[in-house]
């Protein structure tokens, strides 16, 4: 006989498979609510009679509440699979059309782009006069032009339409990124490295 001072928190009641709708419908107010009896905390509680949740498990209602509840999740879960294989799929078929400029105009848009997210290149400075540009460090401008085209490239986020919490959108974003760094790769072979550089690091 289970002890009448016996209380189960709102999370045990959750964790025997009562959902909040279930706990507001069947067990409604807690037997206690704000401070909690078993110890000292300022945080409020909500605790409830471990005898009447045994004994509202034991009824009809919740028999079938329960079963109606297992029931919305598995459609739910089933239009949350077809809604991630449908994305997947067109991610996997759209078109990727990466913009074809002449290298010293992508090499000046990609410097505008970095200076536009508030990153300066250092150099001498007349006074009076704005900075000049400086020279790019070392392969810094590859990595500019790529980060230049992924911006460029940001419309195709929009095929992540629909996808929520991280079941399924992780694997889209990823296979996202990859689609678009490859098709940069395809139409600019000198940035091929870098943009499989990002592949790899993204993937981890």
């Amino acid at each position: 006989m289970t002890d009448r001072t016996t209380y189960v928190s709102l999370a045990g009641v959750r964790g025997r498979g009562w959902t909040d709708a279930m706990v507001r419908d069947l067990l409604g107010t807690p037997d206690v609510q704000g401070r909690d009896p078993r110890r000292w905390s300022l945080a409020p509680v909500r605790l409830y009679l471990l005898a009447r949740v045994e004994t509202v498990e034991r009824t009809p209602e919740f028999a079938e509440t329960a079963a109606l509840c297992r029931a919305r999740a598995s459609v739910s879960g089933v239009h949350a699979e077809r809604r991630r294989a449908a994305v997947l799929s067109a991610i996997r078929a759209e078109p990727i059309e990466v913009p074809r400029l002449p290298r010293p105009e992508l090499e000046r848009r990609a410097v505008r782009h970095r200076h536009l997210l508030g990153v300066r290149s250092p150099g001498p400075r007349r006074e009076g006069a704005p900075p000049p540009e400086a020279p790019a460090p070392a392969g810094a401008l590859v990595r500019w032009q790529v980060s230049y085209l992924r911006h460029a490239l940001s419309r195709y986020e929009a095929l992540l339409d629909g996808l929520y919490g991280e079941s399924g959108r992780g694997e889209a974003e990823r296979l996202l990124r990859q689609r678009l760094y490859e098709a940069i790769a395809a139409a600019y072979p000198a940035l091929a490295r870098e943009c499989r550089r990002r592949i790899a690091v993204e993937e981890r």
